[in-house]
């Protein structure tokens, strides 16, 4: 009976009765798994329209990218909270309340009348939506064990790569065929269903409203604070040319004292709303940061790609989605082939098998031409779906695996936090790349384009010969040529821009799989 009590009071999750889960159970975790996808899908399905959005609320291309951005500055402040929150108003009621609000914000998004209420109602979406994602991880705990464990950590970790991968083909196709609005209005029927079905199938805890009274409210302040300016100052960063901005400086520094500040208070107060000490264990500590690269991977690459299919080859919103589709197919193709080698295999080297094939997969799109389209993105593409499935699913196992019950809520908001934290900052890198990188190719390229360079002359020559055939005056024919030159070289110099981005993050994964044999394998339950 005290053990009851203590485990009531500490807010953690009861493990499951029996090995076998009923049905029940797995329709509970399937509803919870159905929320989760939603608000992981809503983070990119809005990449590959936002030029629609912006045209059908008249907003320039500098107020448009905030449809994203405020949908992933709210998420990211309120995954770390999720735990607390959960101890609080329990599983159950927080995923309820959650996918209410987040369906409630949809039908807004869908009927904003200018780009202002559109921005405030994705970053109150995105503030709904984010704390169902690391609930449906510890929930998985307590429903499963044994075998079906491993099945539902897979299905975890498939969704939560699979997710923000199918958002820019599903958001293409949805806006081709419809209009932007649908893009927020096909959220509607399954968060409804979500709100009302958790409720009544969800009963792995319960509330615990006494913890209000000794909650460390400064530390959410702080926490939210440094979060928020974090994730604002590396989408805006590569736009604005970092510290050459004086805002960017500002929300830094802010980012940093109050990231310090949080950390030293969170430490040393006796009802923490994170729990930081999880990183005294190893394998947890390694497993963030796996799920740190793991989020570098997935958002770097499905950045990258959109990106260079728009602007290199000039694809449509619709193309775009279906040249990327083929990573979401092959990873829904591998869970079962990994479920049944994760009951065989050590997962350690399922993880390091993963993490070397999503290397392998960058190291595949680093040869990217000018030309490249869905045939040639088919092969790359297939080893990164495999390598996802390999790559996030044990570590979800190994790493929440690894802690007791009792602290799996507060643990699951950090280690979901640094898969968002990998994405951005896997973004930002990438984009800062681009932009160098760009430019320094395009430096290096203008030096060997001179009259000593007999093809290039060749070419200026035919160019302006049929700019003149057109009737246009000898001086405005060889302006006419010259600035066609300039575009070629300023294409080749951005896709090989893309290659040295490729190449950066297979570096990155290469390293995280040789730190993969420091885990250790996590105890029996």
């Amino acid at each position: 009976m005290k053990r009851a009590l203590d485990e009531h009071r500490s807010g953690a999750v009861r493990p499951a009765k029996s090995v076998d889960a009923d049905g029940e159970e797995n329709l509970s975790f399937a509803s919870m798994c159905v929320g989760m996808f939603i608000a992981l899908i809503d983070i990119q399905i809005v990449s590959a329209s936002l030029r629609d959005i912006g045209g059908g609320l008249s907003a320039g291309d500098d107020e448009t990218v905030w449809v994203q951005t405020s949908y992933l500055i709210a998420e990211i402040i309120i995954i770390p909270l999720s735990g607390w929150l959960a101890r609080v108003m329990s599983t159950r009621w927080l995923f309820a309340a959650s996918a209410a609000g987040f369906t409630l914000m949809s039908l807004l998004c869908g009927w904003a009348w200018n780009i202002q209420s559109m921005i405030a109602f994705r970053a109150l979406q995105g503030l709904a939506g984010g704390s169902m994602i690391p609930l449906v991880f510890t929930t998985a705990f307590a429903f499963f064990q044994g075998k079906q464990r491993v099945i539902a950590a897979a299905t975890i970790g498939g969704l939560a790569s699979l997710a923000p991968t199918l958002g820019p083909t599903v958001g293409g196709w949805i806006t081709e065929n419809y209009n932007w609005h649908w893009l927020f209005f096909i959220n509607v029927v399954p968060g409804i269903y979500i709100a009302v079905a958790v409720p009544l199938l969800v009963k792995v805890d319960s509330a615990d409203p006494t913890l209000l009274r000794g909650a460390d409210y400064l530390s959410i302040l702080l926490l939210a604070v440094s979060l928020g300016c974090l994730e604002y100052t590396l989408e805006e960063g590569p736009r604005w040319g970092w510290f050459d901005d004086a805002t960017l400086t500002t929300t830094a520094w802010v980012a940093l004292l109050c990231g310090v500040a949080f950390v030293i208070r969170t430490l040393r107060h006796p009802q923490p709303v994170m729990d930081l000490r999880a990183l005294q264990d190893r394998t947890f500590s390694l497993g963030c940061y796996f799920s740190f690269m793991a989020g570098v991977g997935i958002f770097a690459t499905i950045y990258l790609t959109p990106l260079y299919l728009g602007s290199v080859r000039g694809f449509s919103a619709l193309e775009i989605g279906l040249a990327v589709f083929s990573t979401g197919l092959f990873q829904v193709m591998s869970i079962p082939f990994y479920s049944w080698l994760a009951n065989r295999v050590d997962l350690r080297w399922l993880l390091m098998a993963g993490l070397i094939g999503f290397a392998v997969s960058m190291y595949s799109f680093v040869p990217i031409t000018h030309d490249w389209g869905a045939d040639q993105l088919l092969l790359p593409q297939a080893f990164r779906g495999l390598a996802q499935q390999f790559a996030v699913a044990p570590t979800v196992t190994l790493t929440l695996g690894s802690l007791p019950p009792a602290r799996l809520k507060l643990a699951s908001g950090l280690f979901n936090l640094m898969r968002n934290l990998g994405g951005a900052i896997g973004i930002a890198l990438c984009g800062t790349v681009l932009n160098d990188r760009t430019n320094w190719h395009y430096s290096r390229l203008a030096d060997h384009l001179n009259n000593a360079n007999l093809a290039m002359s060749d070419f200026v020559q035919r160019s302006a010969a049929n700019f003149a055939t057109q009737g246009i005056s000898p001086d405005a024919a060889q302006t006419a040529a010259l600035k066609n030159l300039s575009a070629l070289a300023l294409r080749e110099a951005r896709t090989q821009a893309f290659s040295d981005a490729f190449y950066l993050i297979m570096m990155g994964f290469l390293l995280a799989a040789m730190l993969v044999p420091l885990m250790k394998k996590p105890p029996a339950h």
